[in-house]
């Protein structure tokens, strides 16, 4: 079972939490400690910084820079044409994108069609191991590319028309793949990537070569920092700063306390534990902005303790999401109600409707009923900041249901995957979302359908899977968006999971820099941030 955008963290960013490496706070007092031109932001190490291969946020961070995608995003969620002139279809099956004319690689090749084909062929190849090749499993051919021993090397569904043109069929009619095309999986690759066709050179990623408005200054320093610094040959809009510093901290609280005192610039993430006075200490340069972050705790379905929805509503009924968000989180996330972001063309509040309401009377009622269990464990990482809440929530299911409620750490967040994925004994488990690009099928599909890539759960519902595929295959974006919304009302009858919270980007500058915007992806806006000066 792959692992998407899962989340290991609870108000961190997912590779912070995944164990950095070593601080490299330096600095020289100046912006960044590299002069007023250049730009510093706190990372965490990134685990690779292959397009396809890069499913973590602080390696996205870095590529986002580098290369420049075929659409982003505007105001309304909807896809807008970056590098892309047009991407078109009449049935939303064959796809034909055009490129637009003047981009370059940053060592000057020209970019061309092939450069596509070339990257999705190399990140759908199985044997090539890359985290990100189930991204293009909607494209035609794709199954051959599986396994050991693949009976492809190449998309069927992939098809040159000019050099500035191709096409794209997939398996069947998808509403959202112009949509799809943002993520970082679908950008480009020079041919100075690979070393023969369809092999990628073993030292490609440490030092990227793309498309976009930045171009790397030197070679990936690993536990250190990684520099970029401005492509003047980009042909949309220049960057403001000449120069970026991705500076890789071990602990978000040290970044904090550069970001006091003027040596980092750009802080994405405010720890939780400044939470509390980060407001007073920065007055202005504590800043807020919606994002697509969903954390919730999951139920093994096919345990007989948690097999009865009525015991998995009544302990979401349970629980104060409001007093925890409060207490706990400062109000920097938001109470959840619903199975999708608030982001998201189409989301509904409160779709789970009555169990997603604190009434504890009720609920002690509706989980004796049900014969629920007399004990019940939630098993969380134990690298991911979870543990107050968790501890919190424990004590409002004793309380309120009147049974004996642990938290159980587990060491890293992959050894809570490993074991939920075998079906071990862990009682409920904590999990978190961040959406890879903006619909809501990117939440139903990869959490909820039987076969999706995250269903850790178990969770099976034949018209819920029917729903959804519907959605996928519809003719209209207001058509995909009400069997969707059907799906989500499933949902909330079964309630496989229990949402708990929203997240909000919750980050800081310091005063040497302005125009610090960050996006859905807890992405710092690496085009417009300058030095204040």
């Amino acid at each position: 079972m792959r692992v998407r955008r899962l989340a290991a963290w609870t108000a961190l960013p997912l590779a912070v939490t995944l164990g950095l490496a070593a601080c490299g706070s330096g600095g020289d007092g100046g912006s960044g400690g590299s002069g007023s031109d250049t730009v510093s932001i706190q990372i965490a190490e990134p685990q690779h910084l292959v397009p396809t291969n890069t499913t973590e946020t602080a390696g996205n961070q870095v590529i986002s820079g580098l290369f420049s995608p075929l659409v982003d995003y505007d105001a309304q969620n909807k896809p807008v044409e970056v590098a892309a002139e047009s991407v078109t279809s009449t049935d939303n099956k064959v796809w034909t994108i055009k490129l637009k004319d003047g981009f370059t690689f940053h060592n000057g090749e020209k970019v061309k069609s092939d450069n596509y084909i070339n990257a999705w062929n190399y990140g759908a190849y199985a044997p090539n191991g890359q985290g990100g090749s189930y991204f293009f499993e909607k494209i035609a051919g794709y199954e051959d590319l599986q396994g050991k021993q693949p009976k492809a090397k190449t998309l069927s569904g992939l098809k040159k028309l000019d050099d500035l043109t191709f096409q794209v069929t997939l398996g069947a009619p998808y509403i959202d793949f112009k949509t799809m095309l943002g993520y970082n999986a679908f950008y480009p690759l020079p041919d100075a990537a690979f070393s023969a066709p369809g092999v990628l050179k073993a030292d490609y990623e440490q030092a990227p070569i793309g498309q976009g408005p930045f171009k790397m200054k030197g070679t990936w320093q690993h536990d250190s920092k990684i520099d970029i610094e401005r492509y003047d040959a980009y042909p949309l809009d220049k960057p403001k700063s000449k120069n970026i510093e991705f500076r890789i901290y071990q602990q978000l609280t040290a970044a904090y306390a550069d970001l006091l005192a003027d040596n980092l610039d750009v802080l994405p993430t405010i720890p939780t534990e400044n939470l509390s006075t980060a407001q007073t200490d920065l007055g202005d340069r504590y800043q807020t902005s919606p994002m697509s972050s969903f954390q919730f705790l999951a139920f093994p379905t096919f345990d007989k303790d948690f097999a009865n929805p009525d015991v998995r509503k009544a302990i979401s009924m349970a629980i104060d999401r409001d007093e925890i968000t409060k207490s706990i989180f400062k109000n920097s996330q938001a109470p959840a109600r619903s199975f999708v972001s608030p982001v998201l063309p189409g989301y509904r509040e409160n779709t789970a409707g009555a169990a997603g309401e604190f009434n504890p009377t009720e609920a002690k009622k509706l989980y004796q009923a049900a014969g629920g269990p007399a004990k019940i464990v939630i098993s969380y990482n134990g690298d991911g900041g979870h543990k107050d809440w968790v501890d919190a929530t424990a004590n409002q299911l004793k309380a309120n249901l009147g049974v004996e409620v642990v938290g159980s750490a587990e060491p890293k967040f992959a050894d809570l995957l490993n074991k939920v994925e075998k079906k071990q004994p862990v009682g409920m488990f904590r999990l978190g979302w961040v959406m890879d690009y903006p619909s809501m099928e990117d939440y139903l599909g990869p959490l909820y359908t039987t076969n999706g890539s995250s269903n850790y759960y178990g969770y099976s519902n034949p018209d819920f899977d029917r729903l959804v595929k519907e959605g996928s295959a519809a003719a209209t974006q207001d058509e995909a968006i009400k069997k969707y919304q059907q799906a989500e009302d499933i949902l909330a009858k079964d309630m496989p999971v229990i949402p708990l919270r929203f997240g909000e980007n919750v980050f800081g500058h310091s005063s040497k820099v302005k125009n610090v915007e960050m996006d859905l992806f807890q992405r710092v806006n690496l085009v417009k941030v300058e030095a204040a000066s």
